[in-house]
């Protein structure tokens, strides 16, 4: 059995889709951690959370917001692929 890595073609990265997923992940990023602060400040008013759980809250909706970008990011590449072969 041979244990050495088959050679694979060279591949080069495709600018324009990675700078088109990132700047795409800029606007779309704000919008959602922007939410997810707003929403948890609001959520902690509508609950008569104090400070702390405002924040919790806030902590919480930030991290969804982090798999939802991460989501984002993989389905974007998906239709814009960052690389091709050479």
């Amino acid at each position: 059995m041979n244990a050495q890595p088959t050679p694979t073609a060279a591949r080069q990265i495709v600018w324009p889709s990675v700078v088109t997923v990132i700047s795409a992940a800029i606007l779309i990023g704000a919008e959602v951690f922007g939410a997810a602060f707003a929403g948890g400040w609001a959520l902690a008013i509508l609950f008569g959370l104090d400070d702390t759980g405002a924040h919790i809250l806030q902590a919480v909706l930030f991290a969804l917001g982090v798999l939802i970008m991460a989501a984002f990011i993989r389905a974007a590449q998906r239709v814009e692929p960052f690389t091709r072969r050479a």
